[in-house]
């Protein structure tokens, strides 16, 4: 199971926000429906069951839905999808206050806070970059960011999907190749709160980022490249992104 902004799921749902964005709720849900019956997987139910949640008007509704995106997540017992938990029992504690069954609602918000950000996530850990660098070398925060040139990182970003990692290289400033190195967290890491229940819920591309330094092993040399037209439109989608990075 890996995230892609390709899936079928996946953009269903981009053009149900879209929908939303533009103030047209009901296309809205049509479209998360016809995601939840176009899913082939668990984690495409997943995802869809938490759209076609928030497009509920009704109360009982809403809950069914929040309680089946739930059962899907921890069906799948996946990294990607741990940082969802939180927000999902916060989302159906919130159901059951609104029902007026407080007992319930108090034992949802106990388990959201249980879920503490806080991740497990073993790895292997990736970093891409066109740095030319050697096993051994760290690589630290302060650097200029890739999207914002006047902006000077509080952190290092890495990854445990190696594709996620190509990306970045292949977005990163400079001459050199395009390089993914295998890389290992020398302290505390935490998921990356610009990705994490954003667009799509927990932390689909296993995204993190640490103020500790980022220790080289080894270097990836096979990975998904992207073309060059989807490469521009990676470019263009960025250059168009009016969000700020949570630094």
């Amino acid at each position: 199971m890996e995230f892609s902004p390709n899936n079928i799921v996946v953009k269903l749902c981009i053009q149900g926000m879209d929908m939303e964005e533009k103030g047209k709720p009901g296309e809205a849900g049509e479209l998360f429906l016809r995601a939840w019956n176009e899913a082939t997987d668990d984690f495409e139910k997943f995802i869809a069951a938490w759209y076609v949640a928030r497009s509920q008007k009704n109360t009982s509704d809403k809950l069914k839905w929040h309680e089946t995106a739930l059962h899907l997540a921890l069906s799948i017992n996946s990294e990607a999808l741990t940082a969802a938990f939180a927000p999902l029992y916060v989302n159906i504690a919130k159901c059951y206050e609104d029902l007026g069954d407080l007992d319930k609602a108090k034992k949802n918000h106990e388990l959201a806070i249980s879920f503490a950000d806080n991740p497990s996530d073993k790895g292997p850990f990736y970093h891409g970059t066109r740095a030319d660098l050697q096993p051994g070398d760290l690589l630290s925060p302060g650097r200029i960011s890739n999207y914002e040139s006047e902006l000077q990182m509080n952190h290092i970003y890495f990854t445990a999907m190696v594709n996620g990692a190509g990306l970045a290289a292949a977005l990163a400033k400079g001459e050199g190749p395009e390089r993914v190195y295998i890389v290992e967290p020398t302290g505390h890491f935490e998921n990356d709160p610009n990705v994490t229940n954003k667009k799509f819920p927990g932390n689909p591309t296993r995204s993190y980022r640490t103020h500790e330094p980022l220790k080289i092993v080894g270097e990836i040399t096979d990975w998904q490249r992207l073309s060059p037209e989807e490469l521009q439109k990676w470019r263009e989608r960025l250059a168009n992104n009016k969000g700020k990075i949570i630094n």
